[in-house]
């Protein structure tokens, strides 16, 4: 199972192979071996790549899930004699992670020196337990209810421009102001709006603008640059607010804070490794939190 997973998260015996410290033939006769015993196919050989098959998905997904019950059953015995060890595999948000998680990661492997950490960081939705995720580190509304979150830290979002451009256009003071502005463009976001603060009640208001990008930095720079407003949350804007570079704007309707959360499937909640990590970043963004990000009087309660 476990070579099986690792070949198709690789998409190659031989970085699987590479990956585990084996032969590429080693690996591909085992796999063929299981195929055979279970008479199905699960992977699709190609020269260039290894795809899963509709029965490999589903064999694999089932492999992830008894592998970490394996994993979190070892780790239950050896936290009555060691600290936390073991592989844990995190993704999360590329810029979040560069400015947040960084240093809380380095500290966490000097505190476990058993423990190896593999972190992807991508703005791209990812679904964590199709993938092979131990723990997501998510920004913003959650949609799947069927994964188990816990509050790190609040969001606050702001619009902002540089001042050059605010004297060029002017400053917006309403939010009809925003159809003679140009506003760049989040492209995970749905559609082209932002969500505002009207008469208490959040609304997506439509934005129009001749710049997208997936990423908060780019979209930062932009902004910097005089290129139009943008809506980002303070961990990407604040040194630049603070410097003077962005200015904020139609501060009366900013949304309501979101949170930044640890997010895990079911079956890894009662993981060590999962728990003793949760608990460790929950104290460093804690301490590491920037001044424009701490609690409102109203919320101050987990979810």
């Amino acid at each position: 199972m476990r070579l099986l997973v690792e070949a198709a998260d690789r998409g190659s015996f031989s970085q699987a192979a590479l990956r585990l410290g084996l032969t590429k033939q080693l690996v591909s006769r085992r796999i063929m071996a299981l195929e055979e015993r279970l008479g199905v196919q699960l992977l699709i050989r190609t020269t260039r790549k290894l795809t899963l098959t509709e029965l490999g998905h589903e064999y694999v997904e089932r492999s992830r899930r008894i592998l970490a019950e394996v994993e979190d059953a070892e780790q239950a015995m050896a936290s009555h004699l060691v600290a936390p060890r073991g592989t844990l595999r995190i993704t999360a948000p590329l810029t979040f992670g560069q400015s947040h998680l960084s240093p809380i990661l380095a500290s966490f492997l000097s505190a476990h020196p058993e423990v190896k950490l593999d972190l992807d960081m991508t703005d791209r939705p990812v679904d964590i337990v199709a993938e092979g995720y131990d723990l997501a580190v998510r920004i913003g509304s959650l949609s799947d209810s069927s994964l188990i979150a816990r509050r790190l830290m609040p969001v606050f979002m702001v619009i902002c421009a540089s001042p050059a451009y605010l004297e060029k256009r002017g400053v917006p003071t309403s939010i009809a102001d925003l159809k003679s502005h140009v506003c760049l463009e989040y492209r995970h976001s749905r559609g082209t709006a932002w969500p505002l603060s009207v008469s208490g009640k959040t609304e997506q208001v439509p934005v129009f603008g001749s710049y997208r990008s997936n990423n908060g930095d780019v979209l930062r720079d932009a902004a910097v640059a005089g290129l139009g407003l943008v809506q980002l949350p303070t961990f990407i804007v604040q040194p630049e607010l603070d410097s003077g570079r962005l200015t904020t704007v139609l501060d009366a309707f900013a949304p309501p804070s979101s949170a930044v959360y640890a997010v895990h499937a079911a079956h890894r909640q009662k993981s060590p490794l999962v728990r003793a990590f949760i608990d460790h970043l929950s104290a460093g963004l804690g301490r590491s939190a920037p001044s424009a990000t701490i609690l409102r009087a109203d919320e101050t309660r987990e979810p």
